[in-house]
């Protein structure tokens, strides 16, 4: 996409992969067929495959302030043992050549910002090197909010399963030990105009990117949303929340606080058009993309 300016910030989008991954139905539990065939006829081609699996990307922004370069969320990264997610298992991606053509090499990353813990928001913090994981941004601090890592460092010692507690392992505790990992509150500024925000439900400590420069301003959300079908039905819980009925909380309010202001939102899995803006539609609400990105 061409990179979108927020008053003094650009910002680029890394996409690591793309594709129809999961059926529409199975990934929204309570997604009714009659409410699926409203979201094929009203929702942008391209967000429901025929098969009605949904077209998802997996992608991170890239944030350059005047003063930093900021990396929020890194992808799923390579190498990786996914045996739950097959078409993610010993994944190959490009991701450091996309990152690259976007101007910045791994040494250059100033903060690594992570919204959340999930195995596909933490997978390029670290890399195989020599049968080891090590951070992939040496140089580089990783923002983590404190409640979500204590979520899962607790989980983790009581023996979780979970393909979360799996990118833990090797994902997050590496960072930790290399002492590159930065807890914070939920309300942390990372910058000049640059506030966490927590948006709790999709995961125990959830935090979503406010940006603000010379009167615009934008939100990195992370996976508060994952789907333009969620805005059409903003109670549409995922199989993948960790409590469904605070993330239909928050995920509600995030919308409301955001449609018509012309903030523009920064999307973890939205296709492209991905970036754009919350508008009211009738009881509704519907999105307006910016074109090319």
């Amino acid at each position: 996409m061409p990179t979108v300016t927020i008053g003094d910030h650009a910002i680029d989008k890394i996409v690591e992969i793309a594709g129809p991954f999961m059926h529409a139905q199975d990934f929204f539990p309570d997604l009714t067929a009659d409410m699926l065939e409203t979201c094929r006829r009203e929702l942008p081609a391209g967000q429901i495959a025929a098969n009605g699996f949904l077209n998802m990307s997996y992608h991170c922004f890239l944030l350059r302030t005047p003063g930093r370069t900021i990396l929020i969320d890194t992808c799923c990264g390579n190498d990786k043992e996914r045996v739950s997610r097959p078409e993610f298992h010993h994944l190959r991606s490009g991701f450091l050549a996309t990152l690259a053509a976007a101007g910045v090499q791994p040494e250059q990353v100033d903060l690594v910002m992570c919204t959340h813990l999930h195995w596909d928001h933490v997978g390029w913090n670290t890399r195989l090197i020599d049968g080891s994981w090590v951070p992939t941004f040496a140089n580089a601090k990783y923002v983590i909010g404190r409640t979500e890592y204590e979520y899962w460092d607790a989980a983790h010692r009581r023996g979780d399963t979970s393909i979360h507690s799996d990118s833990f392992a090797d994902s997050v505790l590496p960072v930790k030990r290399a002492e590159q990992v930065v807890l914070v509150e939920d309300d942390h500024e990372l910058d000049a105009g640059i506030v966490l925000e927590p948006c709790f439900g999709h995961s125990a400590g959830h935090l979503v990117v406010n940006i603000a420069s010379r009167g615009a301003r934008a939100v990195v959300t992370g996976d508060v949303l994952h789907h333009q079908i969620q805005l059409r039905f903003p109670s549409m819980s995922t199989r993948a929340d960790t409590d469904r009925e605070r993330a239909r909380q928050t995920r509600t309010a995030l919308i409301e606080k955001h449609a018509g202001t012309g903030t523009l939102l920064l999307p973890a899995h939205f296709v492209p058009p991905s970036v754009g803006r919350i508008e009211r539609a009738g009881e509704g609400f519907r999105y307006a993309p910016l074109a090319g990105t």
